[in-house]
């Protein structure tokens, strides 16, 4: 039996190149939902714990000068696969890990190959949409908020099974290989990508040095990349706190902030790759950090419960299509270009956090998100400035 009956080539390919989004989701959002357990069985402080989860961010953005030499030695597609299995494998080092110092090492690993499938499976994304002309990015970052999704049930089930960390990864394992086995027949393999062909600029930087400068269309996607995820990630992290401490919400209606957002980031990038087919990808990234900031900004000067839940929505719509749109636009630039904004991704997701904790800290939470919404706003000024793909047809 095949695995894939599907006879569309692009189907089959989508379907094989979501599997990596869903993989990286699940297991991203798999060992996070473990960390009260792992703190707990290796008697970690809390300032330890905030180290653990840094340490998985600073290998991710040391991947950078490495991913560029992988992808063009192994191809986006054994790369990806590579960086599956070794994602499975640092789940199970995880769970067994003696002690904090191996924990640590664990993690920067973790990071490094999170750096690698998040540049391939974009890269495979990227190339999809070239070869067929047609949009799909969106589509696959959802399934990534889907890995995440399938990962906390998944954790909520072991949980009410057992206890062992051991057990709940390992059974983690087995969802990641299966993820793997489904992608590896779909893939795209790389033929002289258009990702790597170099402009003029890139081979006199290229010439004049052994390694490519990044040129300035790279550098305001990183800008826009950053600050998007700053914008994203803030959702995740202060929503509740805004809505509990701030709004003055109750418990139980706290958390609805996370929910809002995340159901409408979802909800949005299914149906974002026909905006992009309609208005190009310039006008999509525009048109929604500016409806981000927006819906933020009226939240925080209205404020309230009600208010605020429909600007956390806004942010979720708005912010849904950049990243995608951001990854496209880099990948046709190069594999590094890619590498580089999706390390600067990396950066604005660990920057931002203290950022508005420390403005949050100085004055108030108020301001910390109003910093966001300026993040927001920052991330529609560099889509101007960014060389998008004109609209076909």
């Amino acid at each position: 039996m095949r695995v894939f009956p599907v006879r569309d080539p692009f189907q089959r390919s989508q379907v094989a190149i979501a599997a990596l989004f869903c993989a990286l989701g699940f297991q991203y959002a798999t060992w996070a939902s473990r960390i009260p357990a792992i703190k707990a069985d290796l008697g970690l402080t809390a300032a330890e714990v905030g180290v653990l989860l840094m340490a998985a961010g600073i290998g991710a953005v040391a991947s950078f000068p490495l991913v560029p030499v992988l992808m063009k030695r192994l191809g986006s597609a054994r790369l990806a696969l590579l960086s599956a299995l070794c994602l499975t494998l640092l789940l199970l080092a995880l769970a067994l890990a003696p002690d904090y110092p191996v924990a640590l090492l664990v993690m920067v690993a973790d990071g490094v190959f999170v750096g690698c499938l998040n540049v391939a499976m974009n890269a495979q994304g990227t190339a999809l949409e070239t070869r067929y002309t047609r949009t799909t990015m969106a589509r696959l970052h959802a399934t990534f908020s889907a890995g995440s999704l399938l990962a906390a049930l998944l954790a909520s089930g072991m949980n009410a099974a057992t206890s062992s960390v051991a057990a709940h990864f390992g059974v983690a394992a087995v969802v990641l290989v299966l993820l793997a086995a489904l992608a590896r027949p779909g893939l795209l393999q790389d033929e002289a990508p258009a990702a790597e062909k170099e402009t003029e600029g890139d081979k006199e930087r290229g010439s004049r040095t052994g390694w490519s400068l990044p040129s300035r269309v790279t550098l305001w996607m990183c800008c826009a990349m950053a600050f998007g995820t700053v914008t994203e990630g803030a959702m995740n992290d202060w929503s509740a706190l805004y809505l509990r401490e701030v709004a003055r919400a109750t418990a139980e209606l706290a958390p609805m902030g996370i929910a809002v957002f995340s159901g409408m980031m979802v909800l949005a990038r299914l149906f974002a790759d026909g905006w992009r087919s309609r208005w190009g990808d310039g006008r999509v990234v525009l048109v929604g950090s500016a409806l981000a900031a927006a819906g933020l900004a009226f939240a925080l000067l209205a404020g309230g419960v009600a208010a605020a839940l429909i600007g956390f929505a806004c942010v979720g719509l708005g912010c849904a299509a950049v990243t995608p749109c951001v990854y496209v636009a880099a990948a046709k630039q190069g594999s590094e270009a890619l590498a580089l904004v999706a390390a600067m991704g990396t950066t604005g997701l660990l920057a931002g956090p203290p950022l508005i904790g420390f403005v949050a800290g100085s004055s108030s939470l108020v301001w910390g998100l109003g910093v966001v919404a300026a993040a927001a706003v920052v991330v529609s000024l560099c889509s101007t400035r960014i060389q998008w793909t004109p609209v076909s047809g």
